[in-house]
């Protein structure tokens, strides 16, 4: 089988500004992909751009990619655009993966790209809404609502059903808040760097009982990039791509949908729960990182709580999560997220993390999910990497 590799990364900062352009932070992150990678436009054979809600946003609904890369020469070469919700910038990692390794192609260049900061509060909420199925509003919304966002009511659900399954508190996901904030104080691209206390966490202004604004990730605007191939130029700085799954939900009646995609990625990568250094998980609010560590496998169920109230999530744990910040700190511009947290594990694997570097790294994971449909994620992507 062929192998991928990550062979250079980029990143925009993520903001919350009404006046960023997508083109622009676009721009940023992919020449410092191309360069990280020491690869020319004339290289690339494809590109794939993962952006879920910009026909709402912006009102741009089609030739999205087109549009973000118009000032870079790619004429003749194939730009596909890829929608699925939250998972937008993974599923279009996996297309890429895909190409490679049916040898379609040699070299890809992958993009996430959201604008999600408007002056309208509300049309970022409006637009989140439209990742669940409209004609049966009703059957997907969870009974107590009033936060003014479909999701975070979705996601205090969740966190009100972990903590009667299990013995979480909200003091427990206020201390992932305050971890993340930690990692984040060292990563340049993040929106939320200042360190915040448990305290504070649990004093801010509520959005869903137990979740506090701090808990919830922000709305913003954000860019990453990925150079993939199957032969890199500075083959001692890649990273290898051992996995890559994609499944849609079926229902809260059957196996989670990350459940079921970590069990492939596993089975593909040949590496073991046990063999993740980090991990890169989709906390579109604190809670949502146990629930996914749980579900990916690399913590049995229930136990979550204490692995956060031991330490083990930080970096300097044994199973640290998120150093990038995660959603909740660094941000979530929804098309962006996906190949952010692969921009953040090949760094990680890299060395090149700075004062958020996971000594001795060797093996990450990513898992990003999208959507809500009949009780679970719409869809589910999991990543492996390794050096």
């Amino acid at each position: 089988m062929t192998d991928t590799f990550v062979a250079g990364t980029g990143i925009a900062v993520f903001d919350r500004s009404p006046s960023t352009r997508s083109a622009d932070q676009v721009e940023h992150a992919v020449r410092a992909a191309l360069e990280d990678a020491a690869v020319g436009l004339d290289q690339i054979d494809a590109v794939y751009v993962g952006n879920a809600a910009s026909g709402l946003l912006t009102g741009q609904e089609m030739i999205r990619g087109q549009v973000l890369l118009r000032q870079f020469d790619l004429s003749g070469v194939p730009i596909v655009n890829c929608e699925n919700a939250c998972a937008s910038g993974s599923t279009a990692l996996h297309l890429a993966d895909t190409a490679l390794r049916a040898g379609r192609a040699g070299t890809v260049l992958v993009v996430g790209a959201e604008k999600m900061a408007s002056e309208d509060k509300q049309r970022p909420m409006i637009a989140l809404a439209a990742a669940v199925d409209q004609e049966r509003l009703e059957e997907e919304s969870p009974e107590v609502r009033g936060s003014g966002s479909l999701f975070m009511d979705i996601y205090a659900q969740l966190a009100r059903d972990y903590m009667s399954d299990h013995e979480a508190r909200p003091e427990d996901f206020a201390a992932l808040v305050v971890k993340n904030r930690r990692h984040a104080s060292h990563n340049p691209v993040a929106q939320f760097t200042a360190p915040i206390t448990v305290e504070e966490v649990l004093e801010a202004r509520l959005i869903n009982d137990p979740l506090t604004l701090p808990m919830c990730s922000p709305i913003g605007n954000g860019a990453a990039a990925l150079v993939l191939t199957i032969e890199p130029t500075r083959e001692a700085t890649a990273v290898r791509l051992l996995a890559s799954s994609l499944v849609s939900g079926r229902g809260r009646h059957s196996e989670p949908a990350v459940a079921h995609a970590a069990r492939l990625a596993f089975d593909q990568s040949g590496v073991s729960p046990g063999d993740v250094n980090l991990a890169e998980v989709h906390d579109a609010t604190a809670p949502a990182e146990l629930i996914a560590l749980e579900e990916l496998g690399l913590l049995a169920s229930g136990e979550g709580v204490f692995a956060v109230r031991k330490g083990r999530l930080s970096v300097g744990g044994d199973l640290p999560t998120n150093p990038s910040g995660g959603l909740v700190c660094k941000g979530h511009p929804v098309g962006a997220t996906g190949v952010a947290q692969v921009v953040e594990v090949a760094d990680q694997l890299r060395g090149r993390a700075g004062g958020r570097q996971v000594e001795g790294a060797r093996i990450g994971i990513t898992e990003n999910a999208g959507g809500w449909l009949g009780g679970d994620v719409a869809a589910a992507t999991v990543h492996i990497l390794g050096r």
